[in-house]
């Protein structure tokens, strides 16, 4: 399959498709203040269409931050799974090696999350866009931190320790959305990686509860209209970065934070969730923790809040994360209990 470096050439039946057409499909938090050039910060954010032809050219723009992180993204046309580095700020990406001119398929997604910086897309060249089907009605979003983000799990390209920290970034293939998939549902990835309920490491900044709320999760910037995604499932990874701390103070934090999410998602289903990468110290303080949460929110008369305590750590990938194959072990668990949750 061929992509980037050779765009495709100017030809009479070739026509461009601004960003703000209506038959292409968003899904994740983005700008879309300049509908001609939404931008897109969250990992796993994704852009789908349906073209008819033989060829395809996609203008995207990275925002190559700081004039070294170029983005990773996942491209995936008719099925057939891709993932690669943007080449450079600009780009026109030509997709499709020896398509048949008939009906194809393209889902964009990327691949790193926010700090990397944001991806805009700008449109695409084609004979003929057409219609999508519509976007599954079932929707979920995630909220958590690097595990969520699916940092440190595809050693695909670059091993562990080697390249750039996100070339081992891989929200396609990252639990939640596997899980998303699964259940034939939407998502978001609503994630930082190191950010914590009521402390992150690394020296950063922000905790989940200050930055909800927002486009750009990790810059704290631009707000995020809830209106626009309103999830059936809400799932919230969150601990990991936090450690043990004093059980009033998260429990607390936590439950306050559930009221905050409950203003925004009146219906949704919240499901706390242990970390998948906790050591058994930790994992324990987590269940203890998230036990009493539930127990307390359930008696303030929010009945749709649970916790799912995952079966045991997962740590093969880059800095103890989960790699691509425990990502869809975790996802096989996640799935089996939003199922029967929610009936789906």
């Amino acid at each position: 399959m061929a992509y980037y470096i050779t765009p495709i050439s100017a030809a009479n039946d070739l026509s461009f498709y601004e960003a703000s057409d209506a038959r292409f499909c968003y899904m994740g938090r983005g700008n879309f203040s300049n509908v001609e050039h939404p931008k897109f910060w969250a990992a796993g954010a994704q852009i789908s269409f349906w073209f008819k032809g033989s060829s395809c050219t996609v203008d995207l723009t990275d925002e190559n931050l700081y004039g070294t992180n170029l983005n990773y993204i996942h491209l995936i046309i008719d099925g057939k799974y891709s993932r690669f580095k943007l080449p450079a700020k600009e780009n026109k990406l030509s997709i499709g090696d020896n398509l048949r001119d008939t009906i194809h398929t393209v889902v964009i997604c990327k691949g790193t999350e926010s700090i990397i910086g944001y991806l805009q897309f700008n449109g695409i060249t084609c004979k003929e866009l057409l219609p999508p089907p519509p976007l599954p009605s079932r929707k979920i979003e995630c909220f958590g931190n690097s595990i969520t983000c699916g940092t440190g799990s595809d050693q695909s390209a670059v091993a562990c320790g080697k390249g750039e920290w996100q070339d081992q970034h891989n929200a396609y293939l990252s639990y939640g959305a596997l899980t998303a998939r699964a259940l034939k549902a939407q998502y978001h990835l609503t994630s930082v990686s190191g950010i914590g309920l009521i402390h992150s490491c690394c020296d950063m900044d922000i905790v989940m509860p200050q930055v909800y709320d927002k486009i750009s999760l990790r810059e704290n910037k631009l707000p995020w209209n809830f209106a626009l995604y309103q999830p059936d499932v809400v799932t919230i990874c969150l601990g990991q970065n936090d450690g043990i701390q004093d059980e009033t103070k998260f429990c607390n934090a936590y439950v306050d934070f559930i009221k905050t999410l409950r203003k925004v998602y009146p219906k949704a289903q919240i499901v706390l969730l242990s970390s998948p990468m906790a050591d058994e110290k930790l994992t324990s303080v987590l269940k203890q923790y998230l036990t009493i949460i539930v127990n307390t929110v359930h008696k303030n008369g929010d009945k749709n809040v649970t916790s799912f305590f995952f079966s045991r750590s997962y740590n093969s990938g880059c800095d103890s994360h989960p790699n691509l194959a425990e990502h869809q072990l975790i996802a096989n668990e996640l799935t089996a209990y939003l199922k029967k949750l929610m009936q789906w």
